[in-house]
């Protein structure tokens, strides 16, 4: 299919695209029905790959056809407001002289890379002479390296978490909680995506004018690293959740000593209010009696309160 070599921007369409030697890259932000039209007349694309471009539910996975592949990619993207980690899906066709992504616009490194294809001639040379297969390279090589920022977020706060954990002053449980969920997150969204990229270099090789097996071999490295510092913070985070379950409980039950402690050596004392409802005169009540009998009722329960302390302190309570 012939592809106009001059860069341009269809009027009526959110599309835009660039070209050099031969090679378009179409870039569609928020696509809409009328895009997928517009690819459904002038591309031999499936209309269930069409579709699947305006679904928010597909999985990342790559379809071959004679003529071109369709893939759909899946990045983790975080919402600080609503401090939640959602996937922005990626929607690709390659073909022998043409790229066409469709996205939400979210991702910064693949919006950015296109404006500097855009405008810069010695990009779109480096990244449009070895063919489409190259360039698709290069855009999934940059949204992988969009994640280490995320995960060393991820590992800041891991590390915050763990002076946190340890100080009873401060309440981790939350903040446990949210990252844990990121982090789970992060894992749903990233696992299908090993998988696909680690099959995608076979079926790009006749797109490409360079052996792309050493590039990807670099990128699933990449990718390695990322799921494996994903797993050990996952690991952590579960430790640190015990953790801060042991020592929150440990505090409850130091309070709760403490004040078990304190009610039973006050208990004696409170006694003496009733001592005065006894059938004794007593020195100071409404009939006066010998003071000896007060005495001896003080040192019973001075003897009683002695021997609660010393009872708790026997059994390590205090």
């Amino acid at each position: 299919m012939a592809i106009s070599q001059e860069n341009k921007k269809e009027p009526a369409l959110h599309l835009e695209s660039v070209s050099w030697g031969g090679l378009t890259w179409i870039n569609i932000e928020q696509p809409t029905k009328q895009e997928i039209d517009y690819l459904a007349k002038n591309y031999p694309f499936h209309p269930l790959d069409l579709d699947d471009c305006l679904s928010r539910i597909q999985r990342p996975k790559i379809d071959e056809y004679k003529e071109y592949l369709f893939l759909v990619l899946h990045l983790p993207r975080f919402h600080k407001e609503k401090r939640v980690t959602s996937a922005s899906q990626v929607s690709v066709f390659i073909g022998e002289n043409y790229l066409i992504t469709l996205h939400s616009g979210e991702l910064k490194p693949l919006v950015n890379f296109f404006h500097q294809c855009q405008l810069d001639e010695k990009v779109r040379q480096d990244n449009f002479t070895s063919g489409s297969g190259f360039l698709l390279y290069r855009i999934i090589d940059r949204l992988i390296d969009y994640l280490f920022p995320i995960l060393d977020k991820i590992l800041a706060e891991v590390d915050n978490i763990e002076d946190s954990v340890f100080d009873e002053h401060v309440a981790v449980a939350e903040d446990l909680a949210v990252l844990r969920r990121d982090i789970i997150a992060q894992r749903r969204i990233i696992w299908p995506m090993r998988a696909v990229i680690g099959s995608l270099e076979p079926k790009l090789r006749r797109f490409s004018r360079v052996d792309l097996s050493v590039y990807f071999g670099d990128t699933i490295d990449h990718m390695d690293k990322i799921w494996d510092n994903l797993d050990e913070c996952k690991e952590v985070i579960e430790v640190f959740k015990d953790t801060d379950y042991i020592l929150s409980t440990e505090h409850v039950n130091r309070v709760l000593r403490t004040l078990t402690i304190l009610s039973t050596i006050i208990l004696p004392f409170l006694l003496v209010s009733s001592i005065y409802g006894m059938n004794v005169h007593l020195p100071g009540g409404l009939t006066d009696g010998s003071p000896w009998t007060f005495i001896i009722l003080l040192g019973l329960m001075s003897l009683m309160t002695g021997s609660m302390l010393y009872f708790f302190h026997r059994k390590d309570w205090i």
